[in-house]
């Protein structure tokens, strides 16, 4: 990250605009940020940090909103913070702009202008600005991804605040686990140590669950056994309980296969007895079979007996009957005749009925010709039907206009009404086709975003490869680093010994009359001796030569670590500090949004059809409606003319109906008429005819039945039978013969009689055999059906207790491993010596790398006096591995960073800082942090030891990195030339940049 320049307006102390060029200040490398206190020093830092993440570090992140505004700001001037940087190879330019209480435009008192913030990047290719977001939330969520950090870790990691880290050093080990834990994000490691205890819990629970769920099988198996199974006395979660009762549920199933052979056997016993009796009932009723046969076969031929005479009287009768049936054909022939001419007679009777009294008496012929009177008047009205049919075809054709008009009717109210609802169903369709519209529009952007979390899933990928590469070249370069701090502690210790006898070389080359280099004397008195131990220049030099090739080594390592530093950053850019496995999930849930996203799309198509066939059915309502206007009014001289046309025919029909109601009617009267007359005249001959045959049947019906025998026709008619007495006195007289019959078979057959002679048979006792042995059939079937219910449910339950406890044995095993896993990382088990949480172990690990990042600075601020390093040990009852200890190289003892003195703590909290930034931009990602600030307590060096501090600050640009140092240390002015002053006066603060 390297920041470019910063726009303030309205900020903190600045009450107009006020701009920083941190390219300028940057060329120098080291630059200084000075002015007299409360001047605006820190607000400078405040609003960068306020720029990048909306909100100011520290304690003054509690100021929002109009907190920030400055006090000296004019009313119509509103606060703005404008940052331009370059990040992850992006050019950037932020702008926020916190609420505003404004005056009123228009009259008096103020209103709130909401907090407004734009983010905007510049094409490398044409260098103009692009937007990109105006949304709080998605510039906060960018910037934290490219920067990787948030903004507790950007505060300690860029700003370095001073004062926090002494008192970091100072600090017990919760206070330090405190800061350590929000800087490196550690919680998921606790939520690690609370993923594993509610495993555990869970996983006891299945255990426990399971064991209820055995002992519940028990105890059904206990019932089913009838209380023969004893159960042991345990409870879930107890060893032993499966054996137990595995081992009872065996006992158990054998007791009961026991009990079904015995159930078996008395079965047997009872169907033996069941079977004798079962013969012996069938005996017994075959017996009593017979004997009732025979007695009914005698009560029968008693009965015969008392009907003979009955019988001899039916015979007689059957004998008539067969004589009377030679008169049948006179007798049927006369009842024919005489049927036909009552039937004539009244036929006749009832026509004349129906004439005109005029006509009553008259004769078949006059009849006749009264009927071709009424034919001849009935053919006159053949004019008078068309001009009635005509009048039907008016009517109905006035009736058609009736149903066209209420169709019309229908056809307006229904487009009128469909019409009403059209604005609304047209608005429904445009939002259908608007969200359709944006879903697909928010699907294009899903795509992007799903392209974008794949290129970063392959980023981190890489960037995990490159971490173990730049961890083995930050090994190297760090070696190197020690040979080169050595070489030069070397060459230094031997120029300061050439120095100390600088003078006896100088004498070395001294000849009398030769003036000195020195002085220009040519006299030599005195001329200084060398000592023992003395450095001349060629050992001098290669030393130097020595110190030079291990400063190379050191470079070319470190060239070849920022190289893969570069590498990682490029990989870190655009995958962060966050997992391949989080961003896998992230990739699997854009695809996911981007499928739903998709598929709301999808709905377009139809939607934009069915807007198009609304449209097609409004135009067709509304010509519909147009339409059956005009047929409307079309209808109305078609009307008129149909009832001018009306009154004509209605009168003439009216002259040819008579006192008729229509034509029809007059013409269905002369129909009727005529037909009357033509069937009184058939009837009148028909009645004339049968009278004649009548007579004719009357003489042969007396001739037939004296030739028969009878002494009238009367006689022979009541002599027949008709078909039904026919056949029931033949059935009398054929049943009379049967069962004659049947009753001298019986009581000839031997069994029956042989049957009659032997006592009566007992059916009540052998009935009640019976029952008693099939009753005891079905007792012992029942028990020995409960004894085979009783073993199959023993099984089934043995069974089901044996898969519960084939199941519980990997629930348990994964018990016991969850809970050793979860006691380990509690720093409960036995197995961690040191009772260190998961937590506090990874914060241990990062704190040693703190320390040993520290060190390679410390050492060079103190002349390689201080090294840091961390202790495991606890303190008391608190948090174990977060201890902080300095060594003194000159005692060789290791003491505690409480002891150091004012200037020591700064600087040694100051390379502190510095190991912190180095290992938390590393934990970021690798992100290139180019612009570092120091903020304040320069003023507690010496001047050997700020130029060590200084020295160590400048050995930063080596990266390209600038280093602004905070401070109002009148000695820094002198010392560094690239400066960024804040001026104060009663009308805010201002800057001047001086030395770019």
């Amino acid at each position: 990250m390297r920041l470019h320049r910063l726009d303030i307006t309205a900020f903190g102390p600045f009450g107009t605009t006020q701009s920083v060029d941190f390219d300028a200040l940057s060329a120098a490398g080291l630059f200084l940020l000075h002015g007299p206190t409360g001047a605006g020093k820190t607000s400078v830092l405040d609003a960068v940090c306020y720029a990048l993440y909306g909100s100011v570090p520290g304690a003054r992140q509690g100021g929002q909103g109009t907190t920030l505004r400055s006090d000296h700001a004019a009313p119509a001037t509103r606060t703005s913070v404008t940052l331009e940087l370059t990040v992850a190879g992006r050019r950037l330019e932020i702008t926020r702009q916190p609420p505003w209480e404004r005056p009123k435009k228009r009259g008096a008192g103020t209103t709130v202008d909401k907090a407004q913030t734009w983010l905007r990047e510049r094409d490398a290719a044409t260098g103009a600005w692009k937007d990109l977001s105006r949304s709080h939330q998605e510039i906060g969520e960018e910037v934290t991804q490219l920067l990787g950090m948030s903004r507790e870790q950007f505060c300690q990691v860029v700003l370095l605040p001073q004062g926090d880290f002494a008192r970091f050093l100072r600090a017990d080990a919760e206070a330090r686990g405190k800061l350590l834990g929000r800087l490196f994000d550690t919680h998921r490691f606790a939520e690690v140590e609370k993923r594993l205890a509610d495993r555990r819990r869970a996983a006891e629970a299945r255990v426990r669950d399971g064991d209820a769920d055995l002992l519940a099988d028990a105890h059904r198996m206990q019932q089913a056994a009838g209380g023969a199974m004893e159960l042991p006395e345990l409870s879930p979660g107890q060893p032993g309980l499966a054996d137990a009762v595995l081992t009872a549920a065996a006992v158990a199933r054998s007791t009961a296969r026991e009990q079904l052979t015995a159930a078996h056997c008395r079965l047997a016993t009872a169907e033996s007895v069941r079977a004798g009796a079962g013969r012996a009932l069938d005996a017994a009723r075959e017996r009593h079979r017979l004997q009732r046969r025979f007695a009914e076969a005698r009560e029968r031929a008693e009965r015969l007996r008392e009907r003979s005479g009955a019988h001899d009287e039916d015979q007689a009768r059957m004998e008539r009957a067969r004589k009377a049936e030679t008169v049948a054909p006179a007798l049927e022939l006369r009842d024919s005749a005489d049927a036909e001419h009552r039937r004539a007679a009244a036929a006749e009777e009832r026509a004349r009925a129906l004439l005109p009294a005029s006509l009553a008496d008259a004769g078949p012929d006059g009849l006749a010709a009264a009927a071709r009177r009424a034919a001849e008047e009935l053919g006159g009205l053949e004019s008078a039907r068309r001009a009635e049919r005509r009048l039907a075809e008016l009517l109905d054709e006035r009736a058609g206009l009736e149903r066209q008009e209420r169709a019309d009717e229908e056809v307006r109210e229904d487009a009128e009404a469909w019409l009403a609802d059209w604005e609304a169903t047209r608005t429904a369709l445009q939002d259908r086709i608007a969200t359709a519209q944006q879903a697909a529009t928010r699907a294009g952007e899903l795509a992007a975003r799903r392209d974008t979390a794949r290129h970063r899933l392959e980023a981190a990928r890489t960037r995990d490869r490159l971490i173990r590469d730049a961890e083995t070249a930050a090994e190297q370069a760090g070696a190197a680093r020690e040979q080169a701090l050595a070489a030069r502690q070397h060459w230094l210790d031997l120029k300061e010994q050439r120095l100390g006898g600088i003078a006896a070389e100088l004498a070395a080359g001294l000849t009398d009359g030769t003036p000195c280099a020195v002085c220009g004397a040519t006299e030599h008195p005195a001329p200084a001796r060398r000592v023992a131990g003395h450095v001349d220049r060629e050992t001098e030099e290669r030393a130097l030569a020595g110190y030079q090739d291990a400063e190379d080594r050191r470079a070319e390592a470190d060239r070849r670590l920022a190289a893969v530093r570069e590498e990682l950053a490029a990989a870190g850019a655009g995958a962060g500090d966050t997992p391949a496995e989080q961003l896998a999930r992230e990739l699997d849930e854009a695809e996911r949004e981007y499928a739903r996203a998709r598929e709301a799309a999808s709905t377009l198509h139809a939607a934009q059809e069915e807007l198009r066939a609304a449209e097609r059915e409004h135009e067709l309502r509304t010509a519909a409606q147009r339409d059956a206007a005009v047929r409307a009014a079309a209808r109305v001289g078609h009307r008129e003319r149909l009832d001018l046309e009306r009154a004509a025919l209605e009168e003439e029909l009216a002259q040819a109906r008579g006192n008729a109601p229509s034509v029809a009617a007059r013409a269905g009267q002369l129909e009727r008429q005529a037909a009357l007359l033509t069937d009184a005249a058939g009837a009148a001959r028909t009645a004339e005819e049968a009278a004649r045959r009548l007579k004719d049947a009357d003489a042969r019906l007396a001739d037939a039945a004296f030739r028969a025998g009878f002494d009238t026709p009367r006689a022979a008619a009541d002599a027949l039978l008709d078909d039904d007495a026919h056949r029931q006195l033949q059935r009398r007289l054929d049943a009379w013969h049967d069962e004659e019959a049947a009753v001298r078979a019986v009581l000839a057959e031997p069994e029956t009689a042989a049957a009659a002679r032997e006592p009566a048979a007992d059916l009540a006792a052998a009935q009640r055999a019976a029952e008693d042995a099939d009753r005891a059939v079905r007792e012992a079937a029942s028990a020995r059906d409960a004894a085979a219910r009783r073993c199959a449910e023993l099984d089934r339950l043995s069974a089901r207790a044996a898969a519960s406890v084939r199941r519980l044995g990997p629930l348990r095993e994964e018990y016991d491993r969850v809970a050793r896993m979860a006691a380990l990382t509690a720093g409960t088990s036995a197995e961690n010596e040191r009772r260190m949480r998961l937590e506090s172990y990874v914060l241990a690990a990062r704190l040693e790398q703190v320390a040993a990042a520290a060190t390679v600075r410390l050492r060079r601020m103190s002349s390689g006096r201080y090294t840091l390093v961390h202790s495991d040990d606890r303190t008391g009852r608190g948090r174990s591995g977060l201890g902080l200890h300095v060594v003194d190289a000159w005692t060789g003892r290791e003491r505690d960073t409480a002891t150091l003195s004012g200037g020591e703590t700064f600087f040694a909290s100051l390379a502190l800082a510095l190991g912190l930034a180095d290992v938390v931009t590393d934990e970021a990602g690798g992100v290139r942090l180019d612009t570092l600030f120091i903020d304040e307590g320069f003023g507690s060096l010496d001047d050997q030891t700020l130029d060590e501090v200084l020295d160590v600050l400048d050995s930063l640009r080596e990266r390209d990195r600038s280093v602004g140092i905070v401070s109002h240390v009148p000695d820094l002015r002198r010392r560094i030339h690239a400066q960024l002053e804040v001026e104060k006066d009663r009308s805010g603060s201002r800057l001047r940049q001086r030395g770019t």
